[in-house]
């Protein structure tokens, strides 16, 4: 599991933990909360609708927030695309804090006057987008309870675990459980809101899902953002097994004594010597794929291919383009190649 192909996941978390850290640090965080009455009613401090969602007040919210964001957020993005996500999130921030909002001005007189800080929301948000787009790869049985691969995601509240024995099949897993109900009522609004504007989103029921972000703010952040996170690429192995010296040949002849014999099996020797080393060196080729290059039609490409693939595919390594070069009869064909194994 790595950040490849989730920028703005990485983004998102690498904001949310600072934030967090500088708030608790320089003892701020009675500005990160949302409260209706008096910060909203009497003060009239509306920074807080947006503020709110920048820092957590509690090691712990951060804590369950980052693990969910890594698991289930890198998910998401790399079925959505990075721009579709960063709209997404976009969006649903703005629809949860407008929900968060009329919530408190409902629901205040049955007690409900202020919401957590954090982006509680927007994690549910993406939560709910999980169980909709990515499939479960396999299922099984424990006790009579079918589970999937994500019941693992759901299994990091442990303090819960009796309730999602009861409750196997609820929405929300007992990880963002904890996170819901752990200031409540604040925090299972916040976390009703987030499943709210998550279905918003999925219904297009107004239209949200057709919202870009504008190509340059994409430009901005591709050039000046991205290289702030460093590099999130995984690593790549090249499927080229080469041995870095060759095999020893080791003879079980017998030296005479004789100093009569000795030029005669000198020669024997040397002869047994090359013929046997011909031999295990053709067999160690056949193995590791090191064949004769020329009767097997491997080519050895110009530098200028090279060159022009590395431009063309500059997250590949160039040991992966010149073994795509060999194999390949031409660069057209080596083109084709790297694009199905991209598409892949």
């Amino acid at each position: 599991m790595s950040f490849e192909h989730a920028p703005v996941t990485k983004g998102v978390i690498c904001t949310t933990a600072l934030s967090s850290i500088a708030v608790g640090l320089f003892d701020v965080k009675h500005y990160f909360h949302l409260q209706l009455v008096p910060h909203i009613s009497r003060d009239h401090q509306y920074w807080r609708l947006g503020a709110h969602h920048l820092a957590f007040t509690s090691s712990s919210d951060l804590f369950l927030a980052v693990l969910l964001f890594f698991y289930v957020g890198v998910e998401v993005e790399r079925q959505f695309g990075s721009v579709k996500f960063s709209s997404f999130a976009l969006i649903a921030t703005l629809v949860a804090t407008l929900l968060e909002l009329s919530a408190l001005l409902l629901f205040h007189s049955t007690g409900l006057n202020s919401i957590a800080g954090g982006p509680t929301s927007l994690v549910f948000a993406i939560l709910y987008q999980y169980s909709r787009v990515v499939p479960s790869v396999y299922r099984f049985r424990v006790f009579g309870l079918t589970l999937s691969n994500k019941s693992f995601l759901y299994l990091l509240a442990l303090q819960v675990s009796i309730f999602f024995a009861i409750y196997p099949e609820i929405l929300i897993p007992p990880a963002t459980y904890q996170l819901g109900v752990s200031r409540p009522p604040g925090s299972i609004v916040a976390a009703a809101v987030g499943i709210l504007s998550g279905q918003l989103y999925r219904s297009d029921l107004i239209g949200l899902n057709v919202y870009r972000v504008s190509p340059a703010v994409v430009r901005f952040c591709s050039s000046y953002v991205r290289p702030l996170l460093g590099m999130s690429r995984a690593p790549r192995r090249t499927n080229i097994a080469l041995p870095e010296t060759e095999p020893e040949v080791v003879t079980t002849a017998r030296t005479s004594t004789s100093a009569a014999s000795q030029p005669a099996e000198r020669t024997s020797m040397q002869n047994v010597r090359t013929s046997g080393g011909a031999v295990m060196r053709e067999f160690v080729s056949e193995l590791t794929g090191r064949a004769d290059r020329s009767s097997v039609g491997v080519r050895i490409p110009p530098e200028s291919e090279v060159v022009q693939l590395t431009t063309m595919f500059p997250d590949l390594g160039r040991d992966v383009i010149i073994g795509t070069l060999q194999r390949s009869a031409n660069i057209e064909a080596a083109v084709e190649t790297l694009l199905g194994g991209q598409s892949s």
